[in-house]
């Protein structure tokens, strides 16, 4: 296989390995969903989860301590803020005041915010118009799809605001792993985003509410089950190949396949919780489907444009140092 042939392959391989990811992560509204039902608080839920997967990834990645600068420390500080602590607070903290639907659609603007973000600071990343309108019909089959054929949204400046914070974190800790990943190993950034994201939720605990450990529900198979498979497959597991994807596949292109997490949330609910598929949702899924294609295809049109161009100039690329 030639060289441009592999590179094509380890993409693939990369892609689909973002895409089991987000089809993970899809599935932990249901994990949360029934822990809640069992008495567990969303700040317990994250600090349990992300307690075991720091404590996992201490045994993967304890070589080094610290940042090579203080500069780099501040930002693993804030990527713990941003992907950990706040991100989950005010998402879990939507649901008690708007829809779920509401949450699901506001907080499903993290492509698009992570793009503006990206317009913002790298000049050179910018998305393209094709772009632009592949990710907002993407958006647009994201939103069929939440509503399954339900035209209920009732609007809550409180929820709504802290569902629009939570995409705007996770956009902000994109662009931040965007850096960090090309210094340090996914593992270090890794255990470092859990063990901030862990001592920056205490100020929650000693100023809210204090963390809840009730032996009576600990107990119980399927609270400890689904903690389990929080804390060590969508947490540790998700989160170190996550940070190990973006810096290869890019910010844009991992991010924006964040949008399939709507359709794996629609069929996890169907198999488990007994929902109903629309014919709204499907054609959601066909619309986001080909938005996913358009934002896929610009660069390599992109590409030849300016092939086109150095040729018309008199540019001979090979010829290039």
């Amino acid at each position: 296989m030639d060289i441009a042939g592999k590179v094509t392959r380890h993409k693939w391989v990369l892609t689909v390995l973002a895409v089991m990811c987000v089809a993970i992560w899809a599935e932990t509204f249901v994990s949360s969903k029934v822990l809640l039902s069992h008495g567990m608080m969303p700040a317990d839920i994250f600090v349990y989860r992300f307690a075991m997967a720091y404590l996992c990834m201490v045994a993967l990645s304890h070589n080094r301590l610290c940042a090579r600068s203080w500069r780099d420390e501040l930002m693993l500080v804030l990527m713990g803020i941003m992907g950990g602590s706040l991100y989950f607070l005010t998402e879990n903290m939507a649901l008690k005041f708007s829809t779920a639907s509401n949450v699901a659609i506001l907080v499903g603007t993290t492509p698009l915010m992570t793009a503006l973000l990206l317009s913002i600071f790298y000049r050179e990343e910018r998305m393209t118009r094709l772009q632009v309108a592949g990710s907002l019909i993407a958006f647009a089959g994201l939103v069929l799809v939440v509503l399954n054929g339900r035209f209920i949204l009732h609007l809550n400046p409180v929820g709504d605001t802290l569902a629009l914070t939570a995409s705007l974190t996770w956009a902000f800790y994109s662009l931040m792993m965007k850096v960090l990943g090309n210094r340090y190993d996914a593992r270090f950034v890794t255990r470092k985003v859990f063990g901030y994201g862990l001592l920056t939720i205490v100020p929650w605990f000693i100023l809210v509410e204090p963390l809840q450990v009730s032996g009576a529900i600990l107990s119980q198979p399927i609270v400890w089950g689904n903690l389990l498979w929080l804390g060590l497959v969508a947490s540790m597991g998700c989160y170190l190949v996550w940070n190990w994807i973006l810096p290869k596949v890019g910010v844009v292109k991992s991010t924006n396949i964040i949008y399939t997490q709507s359709t794996f949330t629609m069929i996890i609910s169907t198999v488990v919780l007994g929902e109903r598929i629309t014919l709204m949702a499907i054609a959601g899924v066909a619309i986001l489907v080909g938005g996913m294609m358009l934002i896929n295809k610009p660069r390599l049109i992109h590409k030849s444009h300016s092939k086109q161009r150095n040729n018309e100039n008199g540019i001979d690329n090979k010829q290039q140092p």
